[in-house]
């Protein structure tokens, strides 16, 4: 699984998930241009908006061998036969979701700035870490600043994936791998692109660099 867990990691923004046309297109293009995972966020729609979405979703992730997680709703995450979670400090616990979606399933924990979260997600379950963010986010501009240091202490101490998340542009991108980050988890700068494929090519080829 740990090799699964690298590369290109992009998240669905807001804004696209009111027309399912735009986001699958969007989607689509991302994963064409290299995208290896996508996180669905959306947790402004409603039930039957978010297990249709979700359903395409993990279809088009299927048809490009790339992995389909969930944010923060393992009851979408069973529904829609989603890959695994992704849970925030304040989602729940990393050990419920084990035991909900099985030994296979990949659970994300966010650990922002805190090493000490990420020991206790790793101690729970967790498959992989996330961190930040980095640099300044459209996204979320209060969410607390991490800076490259952190991973790699992170990689010193836990033998998992690393996520890095916040900010990240191609350019940037190298920086945190070379820190330490197998994963690259990306909204506005993806998906807020002119050209979704090519963003998703230039983070791709940033990444293998």
């Amino acid at each position: 699984m740990r090799s699964l867990l690298r590369g290109l990691y992009g998240i669905t923004p807001q804004r696209l998930l009111d027309d399912d046309r735009r986001l699958t297109d969007a989607v689509s293009a991302a994963l064409e241009g290299g995208m290896r995972l996508l996180q669905y966020r959306a947790k402004m729609r409603s039930p039957t908006d978010r297990l249709r979405q979700a359903d395409r979703l993990k279809r088009l992730c299927d048809d490009h061998e790339a992995l389909f997680i969930v944010n923060d709703d393992l009851d979408l995450a069973l529904a829609s036969g989603a890959d695994g979670v992704h849970l925030g400090e304040h989602d729940g616990s990393v050990a419920e979701a084990r035991t909900r979606l099985g030994d296979g399933a990949i659970i994300g924990a966010s650990c922002y700035n805190r090493i000490d979260l990420a020991e206790a997600a790793a101690t729970s379950g967790a498959s992989y870490l996330a961190f930040g963010r980095f640099f300044p986010s459209r996204s979320k501009p209060q969410a607390v600043q991490a800076e490259p240091s952190l991973l790699q202490t992170a990689r010193e101490r836990f033998d998992l994936p690393l996520c890095a998340i916040g900010g990240i542009t191609p350019d940037t991108a190298g920086v945190l791998v070379a820190a330490g980050a197998d994963l690259i988890a990306v909204i506005e700068g993806l998906f807020g692109a002119p050209d979704i494929g090519a963003a998703a090519e230039r983070f791709s080829r940033a990444l293998r660099a």
